[in-house]
């Protein structure tokens, strides 16, 4: 038996019949300044500073708990937990970083340029001020820290599910790039950015299980085992 791929529209449907969930304070402000700052609506410029915010956290994570190894390598409990967390963290932030290589691929493809906010020094300034935030609520709790993280992989999981539903056209429109294709085997741009969306869910069940909310989870509603050829798409 072998795993199949996903239905890549079948599950962007199902995050936009899902409501979203229950943001804190906190999040809202996070998500209302970004909106203020980039604009409302999701664009392809947007979306890569969604990008550059989303693997601060892993990276912020995977060092802290490196140190906490280091400190600590005879309590075998917390090294397993740590040594699971930094595995993960490791994952995520790669997967995010190709989620940043295809949508600068596909802004190139399209001849659009970076919206002023991406101009540097602003990226890493923005990227520093984010990672102080990140290692405070992990520093200050580390279950919060995760369920913070959990709402923003939601709300990216939504905003890309929706950014697909607004252009239908990507649907219709080839993917050519051999990098692209390195992150996965999609006939259009439609199903790279599902794909996206996708991963955002699975960093969004990760945070909620590493939280102690897997009753948070979100399954698959497509199956997702056959016996034959299947192969697996993704990163």
């Amino acid at each position: 038996m072998e795993r199949r791929p996903p239905d890549l529209k079948a599950e962007q449907q199902a995050t936009l019949q899902r409501a979203r969930y229950s943001y804190t304070l906190l999040a809202q402000v996070f998500y209302f300044s970004m909106d203020l700052f980039a604009g409302k609506a999701t664009t392809l410029s947007k979306a890569k500073l969604l990008e550059i915010f989303a693997g601060v956290p892993y990276r912020a994570w995977g060092l802290s708990h490196y140190r906490r190894m280091t400190r600590r390598y005879g309590d075998r409990e917390l090294v397993r937990r740590s040594w699971d967390l930094v595995t993960w963290a490791r994952e995520a932030q790669d997967n995010e970083i190709w989620h940043l290589f295809v949508i600068d691929e596909k802004m190139k493809e399209d001849g659009e340029k970076n919206a002023w906010y991406l101009t540097p020094p602003i990226p890493a300034l923005m990227m520093g001020v984010y990672w102080g935030l990140a290692r405070l609520m992990a520093w200050l709790n580390m279950d919060r820290a995760f369920l913070f993280n959990a709402q923003f992989e939601d709300h990216a999981e939504h905003n890309y599910a929706q950014f697909v539903e607004d252009h239908p056209e990507w649907d219709t429109e080839p993917v050519a790039s051999d990098l692209v294709h390195e992150y996965g085997d999609f006939a259009t741009w439609g199903d790279v950015f599902r794909r996206i969306a996708l991963d955002e869910r699975e960093h969004m069940n990760h945070s909620f299980d590493f939280a102690g909310q897997p009753e948070h989870v979100v399954d698959l509603v497509s199956g997702d085992v056959v016996s034959g050829d299947g192969t697996s798409q993704g990163p």
